[in-house]
């Protein structure tokens, strides 16, 4: 009866272990064994050299990460591994530093066309986040930030405007859907406000979209533009776009000024538009991936 008992136990475990094992693959975490590589590479220690204590999954800020503990001549380690990553988040033992920020932020070589003139007024200087080296999956080759400044610059190119006519750059790494991403935002000397969303690893605009200020001195002796103006407007700025593509438009007032909205989708993404029915401004305009 024992004996039986026993083999039904560990026929559960390994069931467990199986489980456990099939979640970590299909959620894409790198596995306990490369998170405890990861510790080891991290320590400058070999496998040999370590007696490993425990190896735990931990949540933080919304992110699972490992929790690898072990000891080494004496001395005791325990390192948090990112459980998609593989970036070390926090280390403690023998020259570390306890808590350390999420994520991690070493200095980041600079580009061989970076300038190291500072930003030229009236933009802010801003200093280069770190870029972090790191790889997305066990066995790929490690990938690095793009750092805050380089965000910054595709974020201002693609809304084709130069330092020098935005103020109050901001731009920080976030963690936003499954990915890292850097929100930056900007304003124009016209009052416009700019948001984008660009991918921490390539640089791609993810998404963004402007306001603009509404000034009821638009209106002073104009007439209004026609609504085929307005589509028109709409297909200009969004290339390879047909009317067809425009799945909203609607005439509105608000606050007693004609306007124009609606929706376009197109190649995979949404664009929500406003557009003041006196001037022609493009009041609102947004752009995110239609399946993100």
């Amino acid at each position: 009866m024992k004996r039986t008992v026993l083999l039904c136990a560990a026929g559960l475990a390994l069931l467990l272990f199986a489980g456990c094992a099939q979640s970590e693959s299909q959620m894409g975490y790198i596995g306990a064994e490369a998170a405890k590589q990861k510790a080891l590479e991290a320590a400058s220690l070999t496998a040999a050299e370590v007696s490993f204590r425990s190896t735990d999954m931990g949540t933080r800020n919304g992110l699972d990460y490992y929790q690898i503990c072990f000891e080494a001549h004496g001395q005791s380690y325990q390192y948090d591994v990112d459980a998609l990553t593989g970036v070390v988040i926090s280390a403690q033992g023998p020259d570390t530093s306890a808590n350390q920020p999420d994520p991690p932020q070493p200095t980041a070589p600079q580009e061989p066309e970076a300038s190291p003139t500072p930003s030229p007024s009236p933009a802010p200087a801003v200093t280069r986040a770190p870029a972090t080296t790191q790889p997305s999956k066990a066995g790929s080759e490690p990938r690095a930030y793009i750092g805050e400044e380089e965000a910054m610059r595709v974020a201002l190119a693609h809304a084709g405007l130069t330092a020098e006519q935005a103020s109050l750059i901001r731009s920080k790494l976030d963690f936003d859907d499954g990915r890292w991403v850097y929100d930056v935002e900007f304003f124009t000397p016209n009052h416009e406000e700019y948001d984008y969303e660009i991918d921490a690893y390539t640089g791609a605009v993810i998404s963004y979209d402007f306001d603009a200020e509404y000034d009821p001195h638009h209106q002073s002796g104009a007439g209004t533009i026609t609504v085929e103006q307005a589509r028109q407007m709409v297909l200009a700025r969004v290339p390879g776009a047909t009317d067809a593509d425009i799945r909203e438009f609607e005439t509105d007032y608000d606050d007693g000024a004609l306007k124009y909205e609606g929706k376009l989708i197109y190649n995979g993404m949404e664009y929500e538009f406003e557009i003041d029915a006196y001037s022609g401004l493009v009041r609102e305009w947004s752009a995110e991936p239609l399946y993100d």
